[in-house]
């Protein structure tokens, strides 16, 4: 029986955890309500800035000092941008875990953000803005996402040039002071560990910290609408991406199986049909994704300047062709398939962290993993086709890079 921990602290922070014996490790994430779409405009990419700076020297250490004493715990560091969260966390072997949590409670709470490293962490930034234009594939998805999700959730989580360029010292820490707001931080825990350790620990390091001024986010619905990022290389790069349930839905678990359908493997339709019979493209791949606030089914195909058009066509016509008919020898595949992510989910101690913190943001409550999975298993090739049915796939917003344009029809 899968069991976790709860507890809110008495500033209003939630930690959760997931306790899994079998590991030796354990893994944890802060989630920081200081996203990208959370940032005032004019600041696109301070998060990128924000994750590298806080890490440079905290508390009593300089940023040598801190570096070894996150190394000599053997942890492996991460940190990312979402649209709502600005994530840091670790994985590391479980009895260091107070000492990690100790460092990274200085990290959040008594960053040095001194001026001289604030260039460096903005200069490395900017390297990571521009080095989109040496992979069209995940820069056509970042616009594709930008320009599909209402404003501001869309908002690139690497950031604009022109704005990193304005950021200055005293905006940046602005946002930190802000958005660092401990009542709506979760600490998410996954592996070997202690709870009433953690959550003693945790109230002592945090309960008596300042908390931050935040805003809600006005949101401005976008259209479905075609964009075309020119581009003299060899290849033409076709993001599209179309409205679909949220995770919160009770058809939720039919979209998941009705992606999995069209892109869960080289038996999936996208494949076969697009790649295999008609050798129109060398990858394609379509994936669920959603915010708290909305979601979609996204597809990415790179492919040639002659044939981008068919490319799209091809793409657009299995979208819509799937409420037509499917097979149960698909609906099995796809369904295995989703299980045996679960599978692999269920053995990392990272992805349990990762995946109890974004439930409870996102439903307000964590999902064991047989719940998703006899979510899974109950779909029916029926209640499939009734989902997609009722919500078909009408309005694609389209992005391309490459040297020829397309016609969105």
């Amino acid at each position: 029986m899968e069991r976790l921990d709860k507890h809110i602290l008495k500033n209003g922070m939630v930690v959760l955890g997931e306790p899994m014996e079998a590991v030796g490790s354990v893994a944890f994430d802060f989630m920081l309500p200081a996203g990208a779409a959370r940032l005032p405009q004019g600041c696109c990419g301070a998060g990128s800035v924000i994750v590298d700076w806080i890490f440079r020297g905290a508390g009593d250490k300089n940023t040598r000092e801190l570096s070894d004493a996150l190394d000599g715990l053997g942890l492996h560091r991460s940190g990312s941008v979402g649209s709502s969260h600005i994530t840091i966390g670790a994985v590391l072997e479980a009895g260091n875990l107070a000492e990690a949590i100790k460092l990274y409670a200085d990290v959040i709470l008594r960053a040095g953000l001194k001026d001289e490293q604030f260039e460096l962490a903005k200069q490395l930034a900017i390297d990571g803005v521009l080095a989109l234009d040496d992979d069209p594939r995940h820069k056509v998805m970042l616009k594709l996402r930008e320009k599909f999700y209402p404003s501001p959730l869309g908002r690139s989580t690497l950031g604009e040039i022109a704005e990193l360029k304005t950021l200055t010292t005293e905006k940046t820490k602005q946002i930190i002071n802000d958005d660092f707001n401990l009542p709506q931080t979760i600490f998410a825990v996954a592996g070997k560990y202690d709870f009433d350790a953690v959550v003693a620990q945790m109230e002592s390091l945090f309960s008596n910290a300042k908390n931050g001024s935040q805003q809600d986010v006005a949101i401005v619905q976008n259209k479905p609408g075609y964009t075309h990022l020119h581009n003299d290389g060899a290849q033409v790069h076709i993001g599209l991406m179309t409205e679909t349930v949220k995770p919160t839905d009770e058809d939720y678990y039919n979209a998941r199986v009705a992606v999995s359908v069209l892109s869960g493997g080289m038996s999936a339709r996208l494949f076969t049909e697009v790649r295999e019979k008609r050798g129109l493209c060398y990858a394609i791949r379509a994936s669920y994704h959603s915010l708290k606030e909305a979601a979609g089914i996204a597809c990415y195909a790179g492919t040639t300047p002659d044939k981008s058009q068919e490319t799209l066509d091809v793409i657009t016509a299995e979208f819509n062709r799937l409420a037509d008919g499917i097979s149960e020898d698909e609906i099995e595949r796809a369904k295995v398939g989703l299980k045996s992510a679960l599978v692999l989910q269920s053995e990392s101690s990272a992805s349990r962290a990762g995946g109890i913190g974004g439930d409870y943001y996102i439903l307000g409550r964590v999902r064991s993993l047989e719940e998703i999975k006899n979510k899974i298993e109950q779909t029916t090739v029926d209640s499939v086709l009734e989902f997609l049915r009722r919500e078909r796939f009408e309005d694609f917003t389209v992005v391309t890079i490459g040297p020829k344009e397309v016609k969105v029809k």
